[in-house]
């Protein structure tokens, strides 16, 4: 009897354990086919493919299909449009706020003019005697050196699309033409030379930039962001005072049988032309990338165009030139005066309208 309280005494005590060994086993889980969260029975084996959440072991999944997170590209409609493709290709968003433009900004750039159009004409040639004052009786397009412009810039991105700035660009290295076809007086032109005529272009502008990336998708493996810009405002053009010398001779009467003393040639025709600095309504498109630097900089590369207006002197001419007289005494019948004639010409201007193609790069450094 004592024998069988002990066993009893025993069996509870396993019992017991058993219970407790039990109740701290994981409850395996799955799902069953409608959803419900089902337990699987003691001595299930646990597949491979679960793991343990919570002190229980969760089914898990294997998705061979799954789609690997980097770079897609997709055929998606449009955010508000009915478009069935955009042919747009989206990056993570690690790579495209690396080149996201963002807070103000600090920019310089330096170009090449690869092309400089316009021409220099005379406005007086409807003028009477204007063949006397030699100039750009036919248009003559400016002379240049190597035109470099160079651009600074203020400005601030309003989003990730656009920014805004203020800029302050300098052209020069452009000049009037060399050479230039003056009116004979006659229906024709003879050719005359120039010295001078230095022109110089300040131009402040208010430019607005767009990045089309939207459109494009970056290029060069996300390495280049496109953008298109454009801008307006006011440009101060100067020209320098310049000479055009005319070395035509120019006959008045025979001098054989002339009166003594009259006029009978002109030679050696210099035109004194005063500059001037004329504010004209500017304005200019751009097309480019952007690249990332190091240090927060931002590189632009550009092609540009711009259009300054019009250079204009001032309309004020002094003309010198060499006049021959009769005298019947001296081989040929004529030798030159003893004086030189002066004569200042008002309001006979000369102008012509500036247009550059630029290409450069504008390093930005953004705060």
């Amino acid at each position: 009897m004592k024998k069988i309280g002990i066993f009893a005494l025993l069996a509870g005590f396993l019992g017991a354990n058993g219970v407790a060994a039990a109740a701290s086993y994981p409850a395996y889980q799955a799902t069953n086919a409608q959803g419900q969260l089902v337990y699987l029975p003691d001595g299930v084996q646990l597949p491979s493919n679960s793991r343990v959440v919570g002190g229980n072991a969760v089914m898990v999944q294997n998705n061979s299909n799954a789609a690997s997170p980097t770079r897609i590209t997709g055929a998606l409609p449009r955010v508000g449009s009915a478009a069935t493709t955009a042919g747009r290709q989206y990056y993570q968003p690690a790579d495209y706020d690396r080149l996201a433009d963002s807070g103000l900004y600090l920019g310089v750039s330096v170009g090449y003019s690869a092309s400089i159009m316009g021409h220099i004409h005379a406005d007086y040639t409807g003028e009477k005697d204007a063949f006397f004052v030699p100039g750009a009786f036919k248009n003559a397009d400016f002379d240049s050196d190597t035109v470099i412009p160079l651009q600074i810039s203020v400005g601030a991105a309003i989003n990730n699309d656009i920014r805004v700035d203020f800029s302050y660009l300098r052209y020069s290295g452009i000049e009037y033409p060399g050479r230039v076809e003056s009116s004979d007086g006659a229906g024709g032109f003879v050719e005359t030379s120039v010295d001078g005529g230095a022109i110089t272009a300040n131009a402040t502008m208010l430019n607005v930039y767009y990045n089309i990336d939207s459109f494009t998708g970056y290029i060069a493996g996300g390495a280049l962001r496109p953008y298109v810009g454009a801008g307006v405002g006011i440009s101060l053009n100067t020209i320098a005072d310049y000479v055009v010398y005319d070395d035509t001779f120019y006959s008045e009467q025979d001098p054989i049988g002339a009166k003594p003393g009259s006029l009978t040639g002109i030679s050696d025709i210099y035109a004194y032309h005063n500059g001037g600095t004329e504010e004209q309504f500017a304005f200019m498109l751009e097309g480019g990338v952007t690249t990332e630097m190091s240090g927060g900089l931002k590189l632009d590369l550009f092609v540009r165009y711009a259009n300054l207006g019009k250079v204009k002197t001032s309309g004020s001419i002094i003309v010198s030139q060499t006049e021959w007289l009769a005298n019947p005494n001296v081989v040929g019948g004529e030798e030159v005066a003893p004086y030189d004639s002066v004569f200042h010409y008002t309001n006979w201007s000369e102008s012509g309208r500036i247009g550059m193609v630029d290409v450069g790069a504008r390093l930005r450094l953004q705060f």
